[in-house]
């Protein structure tokens, strides 16, 4: 053998490590994750509300769907609390957080590259008072390892992280949906509540008038004192609904606040016409739509994968390992020839269990159950989120007929107070019976005013429903499963 050949021999160690690595990566093709298959829901060819609403003027539900109310005032809110609100923000770090395991549960599935250094100096005393000797050495090395993933082992778990990962993104939009329709409903229930307010305190002054008339009438001889108890009962009613009314509204200004990441302290928003604010229609799709836009149940999709992975890791646990090393360095025993003489080595490891006391079957069953439990909590949801489009057809539908029912009690009342104005004039009617109709008219107003609440939260209702088009986040993006996923 020549002096070259140690050197050439040397040389293609590197080259044999990497053939040795590329031929453990194609034996870990081998998966024992289970075949996924989204489970079977209640079967529902249509909605049954969507025959009683007209689609005429339905729009389609999409990103930003709050600016169908076509109200500025609502929309700067909207993007405030977007921008500020702290239960979002949290849901977004959440998001950033489970991104960062899910990196690291993937880690597994690559090779682990470690660089060291030494240096060493030791000096050995002479006899009778020699000068002794000192001895130097040096050296740096490189470590490599690779576990064969021949099982999927390594792949089941990240894929399993990848998705949960996926979850918390589906959750962070839900909750970016649950705070747009809150600043919605909360909008629109303190412009309600303001007008309710202006009407109790006119019902309550009326009532104040009538009182002191009442009591003229009493000295003159004309009303008796249980015409004039009645009405100071109906007064102080009327009186105890102001500040009944103004507290709602201080709450749910400071409800706004909050909602929009603020302090209550001096928060305030504009006055809004509900009559002013148009009332948009969602456009109803089929049932079966709902899979694939409504963010809490997609969560509830990706947590099911994940468990399925979750299976498939318990699964390959049974299974041996195999670990590859491979280490490479230089070294030297002087400063002079520092790094002259390099050594390289490879090697593999076998490891399987044998006995672990249950642990792995352990494992096994409980990633079972949470594949059924996980089952039984998309079902749940599918069925709740069908339930929702569902009651929120109905609510639209059902308060349109009854805000025309107050809407012509409203307007008779009106006719009745003016008629009754008319008369008074003519003196053909006292002004008692003025005041009562213009009374009458005030309360038909205040429940016409929250039957237009209940319309427009019914609107806000069906559009969170059908998903809100992923609130402000992943609208128009193909969500994609990680690879591996059946």
């Amino acid at each position: 053998m020549s002096m070259s050949e140690p050197f050439r021999s040397a040389s293609c160690r590197p080259y044999r490590a990497l053939c040795t690595l590329a031929f453990a990566s194609l034996l870990a093709a081998c998966s024992l994750v289970p075949t996924y298959m989204r489970p079977a829901v209640p079967p529902a060819a249509r909605f049954d509300g969507a025959a009683q609403v007209s689609l005429i003027d339905a729009i389609p539900v999409r990103s930003e769907w709050w600016r169908a109310y076509q109200d500025p005032a609502l929309d700067a809110l909207v993007d405030r609390g977007l921008r500020n609100n702290f239960t979002l923000a949290s849901a977004v770090a959440a998001v950033e957080e489970v991104h960062g395991n899910a990196e690291k549960a993937g880690a597994p599935r690559y090779p682990s590259l470690s660089l060291g250094a030494t240096y060493d100096r030791s000096h050995a005393g002479g006899n009778a008072g020699g000068r002794g000797s000192t001895g130097k050495s040096q050296s740096v090395f490189a470590e490599a390892s690779y576990e064969v993933d021949f099982w999927g082992f390594n792949a089941a778990n990240a894929n399993a992280a990848d998705l949960l990962a996926r979850a918390s993104e589906f959750d962070r939009d839900a909750v970016a949906l649950t705070l747009t329709a809150s600043v919605v409903n909360t909008y629109f229930t303190v412009q309600s509540l303001r007008r309710r307010v202006m009407l109790a305190q006119t019902i309550s002054s009326d009532a104040s008038r009538i009182l002191q008339l009442l009591l003229a009438q009493q000295e003159a001889g004309v009303a008796t004192e249980l015409q004039v108890q009645q009405q100071r009962n109906e007064f102080a009613t009327f009186q105890s609904a102001v500040p009944t009314l103004q507290l709602q509204l201080d709450q749910n200004l400071h409800a706004l606040a909050v909602l929009t990441g603020s302090a209550p302290e001096q928060f305030s928003v504009g006055d809004a016409q509900l009559s002013a604010i148009p009332i948009p229609m969602a456009r109803p799709e089929l049932p079966s739509s709902l899979l694939e836009v409504r963010p809490d149940i997609r969560s509830k999709e990706a947590a099911l994968q994940s468990a399925n992975f979750g299976v498939g890791a318990a699964r390959a646990a049974f299974f041996p390992n195999i670990v590859l090393t491979a280490g490479s360095g230089l070294s030297s025993g002087s400063l002079t020839h520092f790094l002259s003489s390099p050594f390289a080595s490879i090697a593999g490891a076998l490891a399987a269990p044998i006995f672990d006391g249950g642990a792995l079957r352990g494992q096994l069953y409980a990633n079972r159950a949470a594949v059924e439990k996980g089952v039984a909590d998309y079902r749940q949801t599918v069925v709740t989120a069908l339930q929702d489009v569902e009651d929120s057809l109905s609510a639209v539908h059902e308060q349109q007929l009854t805000e025309l029912s107050n809407q012509a009690a409203a307007d008779a009342a009106k006719k009745a107070a003016t008629l009754a104005e008319a008369q008074y004039k003519f003196g053909t009617v006292d002004f008692l019976t003025v005041l009562d109709a213009q009374r009458t008219l005030y309360q038909a107003e205040d429940t016409l005013v929250q039957t237009r609440l209940l319309r427009l939260q019914a609107s806000v209702s069906l559009f969170r429903a059908f998903g809100g088009g992923f609130g402000v986040t992943d609208a128009g993006v193909e969500h994609q499963t990680p690879s591996g996923n059946p």
